[in-house]
């Protein structure tokens, strides 16, 4: 079983930067496709971006393109999704995923572990 504990969500201002962390338990982290998440009020869970197993490459959705980014350390069993001049409309409860495979697809069903989720809220 593998448990993964998002953090580093809060209240930031439009054209404010987060960090979002993801930490996993167990000892086969790295072999794990992950992806980022996001569920705004009233609307369906929604792809962000993922990265393969050695964080050599990296997939984001237009919205955020040029604006996250996902990286990950090894070491740590850890995620991240440094998100930069944020806006309104990426309010939501943010959520990190793993892929046994190793893939990083943007279907929410192909994934196997889900962290709980971090708010994350952008005033104007």
């Amino acid at each position: 079983q593998v448990q993964l504990v998002e953090s580093g969500g809060g209240l930031v201002q439009a054209g404010g930067s987060l960090r979002l962390s993801c930490a996993a338990s167990g000892r086969t982290f790295s072999s794990y496709g992950m992806g980022w998440f996001r569920q705004a009020p009233g609307k369906e869970r929604e792809f962000v971006g993922g990265l393969s197993r050695s964080g050599s490459t990296t997939y984001y959705v237009d919205s955020v393109k040029g604006r996250f980014t996902i990286s990950r350390d090894n070491a740590k069993n850890t995620v991240y999704l440094q998100m930069n001049s944020l806006k309104p409309e990426d309010t939501a409860v943010y959520y990190c995923a793993a892929d046994v495979r190793g893939y990083f697809a943007g279907r929410r069903d192909e994934y196997d572990y889900w962290g709980q989720g971090t708010q994350v809220t952008v005033s104007s």
